[in-house]
């Protein structure tokens, strides 16, 4: 019994002993990781911390109503959440305006280039639109990234991807346009990219396993852990979806919203129409319009923002000419 009693006595001392290093080990990592951070960040002013967090590209909100904050542990996904809006945006306008752009030289500018630029030039002057949620908390973003779907030919056989182009809120129409067709022409000239490689990557992977990777992907977007290559690639991490069934010669279609990833809004337009409609003096005139259908995820701002939103979209498009400059002034989302 003597010699058990030793040999028990010794293990437990080597195990306290052990445990003794690894939670001085611990509190000195603690101590370093936290409290010398809170001297750091003490020592800075209240002003320095928000603007350091503002330069992020993506930044949680801290200061939304208590409402907001609630919302979205009730509304828990983006589909369950959505509003769906339709309005007509005339087109006269802009096809005049169109014009005069293939005069200066940007020969492929079509309707969804300008209200791509419309939609970012809006970002600049209500940058709530631009937010998303992620975790169940509110967040927002400054750069602005916008999906799309394209196929190399207009034929059924023709595969389609998606593709993602990022704008800043300063950026012009002639910026937007520049963009918008490199990353069109290197996908045409070259088919495939990263979205399309790594879709064909994870096809490989047996269903039952493919189930736990999918799982496990939406699990770390939910905490922000997901790599960000994938999320650069990812079509479901924007800004914005827009989808043009007009060049499908069919009218726009609510196009439901995605549960993983982070976009909040999708807008789809449709062909163009005419139709004769009556002045107030009584006159006829002929109008010429599109229709516009938006899915947005109500949780990121209230239905007065929403509405004032859209109002300025649709100002913007009727006087299309302000997206030849920058705006005179860029607002930044609060903290």
């Amino acid at each position: 019994m003597g010699v058990l009693s030793k040999l028990i006595f010794s293990n437990c001392s080597k195990i306290v002993y052990y445990y003794k290093n690894v939670c001085y080990n611990y509190s000195v990592f603690v101590y370093t990781l936290f409290f010398q951070k809170g001297i750091l960040q003490s020592s800075m002013g209240k002003e320095e911390r928000a603007a350091r967090r503002r330069k992020k590209d993506k930044r949680k909100v801290r200061t939304i109503p208590p409402m907001s904050v609630i919302v979205p542990f009730i509304m828990v996904n983006r589909n369950g959440s959505s509003n769906y809006m339709k309005d007509t945006i005339p087109t006269i306008p802009i096809d005049a305006y169109i014009k005069q752009k293939h005069d200066e030289g940007m020969e492929h500018l079509t309707l969804m280039h300008v209200i791509i630029a419309a939609y970012v030039r809006l970002v600049s002057q209500r940058p709530q639109i631009n937010r998303f949620i992620r975790g169940q908390r509110v967040w927002t973003r400054r750069s602005i990234e916008v999906a799309l779907t394209i196929k190399k030919e207009m034929t059924m056989e023709s595969p389609d991807t998606v593709i993602k182009v990022i704008f800043q809120p300063t950026d012009t129409i002639k910026e937007v346009y520049e963009r918008m067709e490199k990353a069109i022409t290197d996908y045409r000239n070259d088919p495939g990219g990263d979205f399309d490689d790594t879709a064909r990557w994870l096809s490989y992977i047996p269903s039952l396993f493919l189930k736990f990777v999918i799982w496990l992907l939406k699990t770390l977007d939910y905490f922000g852990l997901l790599p960000r290559f994938l999320e650069g690639v990812s079509p479901f991490h924007c800004s914005m979806f827009i989808t043009s069934m007009g060049s499908l010669g069919i009218p726009a279609i609510y196009h439901h919203l995605y549960d993983f990833g982070t976009c909040p809004l999708f807008i789809s337009f449709g062909a163009k129409k005419r139709e004769y409609r009556i002045n107030p003096d009584g006159s006829v005139y002929k109008d010429q319009f599109v229709d516009v259908s938006c899915v947005c995820d109500e949780r990121i701002c209230d239905g007065f923002y929403y509405a004032s939103s859209l109002k300025l979209l649709k100002f913007i498009m009727k006087k299309p000419q302000q997206l030849d400059l920058p705006p005179e002034q860029v607002i930044e989302d609060i903290d």
